[in-house]
């Protein structure tokens, strides 16, 4: 298991008029968590995009159990509990306040596509190297275990097509 972590202050501008961090902006804490993850790494997702491969997010999931609020010094937590397959790779997201108090959980599921025709590839090489050092034989089962790979002469999903 790979697990990251980042922290961000809420500005007054990511609040909504109650004082919460407005529920859209957690999408954008999610991909600053992904791309610092990766930085750390050693992968940019420049690089990826000078190759040809994007990353469009198919699924989003976020569930809010506690507010956060303006200024609060949050810590964003991401955990790849399994390795990516396929074309596609589950990051999960924990987003603590300063008192470790857990106020929300998340996912988003990402796809590798082609960024010249929009369809899913498999994963880069280079990526499923660095993150293989993190991961055991028994720890490749998970959401997306038995998921079959996505052929390549497949039809491009709507939201991810040219």
């Amino acid at each position: 298991m790979y697990s990251s972590d980042i922290q961000i202050r809420v500005r007054y501008a990511e609040t909504d008029q109650m004082g919460y961090v407005y529920h859209g902006n957690y999408a954008a804490f999610f991909e600053v968590a992904r791309t610092e993850a990766f930085r750390q790494l050693g992968i940019r997702y420049k690089d990826l995009e000078a190759d040809g491969v994007g990353m469009p997010v198919g699924e989003l999931r976020t569930r809010f159990r506690r507010p956060a609020r303006y200024d609060d010094l949050l810590t964003i937590r991401l955990l790849l509990k399994q390795p990516a397959e396929g074309s596609r790779v589950l990051f999960e997201y924990e987003i603590y306040n300063e008192a470790r108090e857990l106020l929300t959980e998340g996912h988003t599921l990402m796809v590798f596509v082609s960024t010249a025709t929009g369809r899913p590839v498999p994963v880069p090489a280079n990526i499923a190297d660095k993150l293989a050092p993190y991961f055991s034989d028994d720890e490749t089962a998970g959401p997306l275990g038995g998921v079959q790979p996505v052929p390549t002469d497949a039809p491009a999903p709507a939201a991810f097509g040219k």
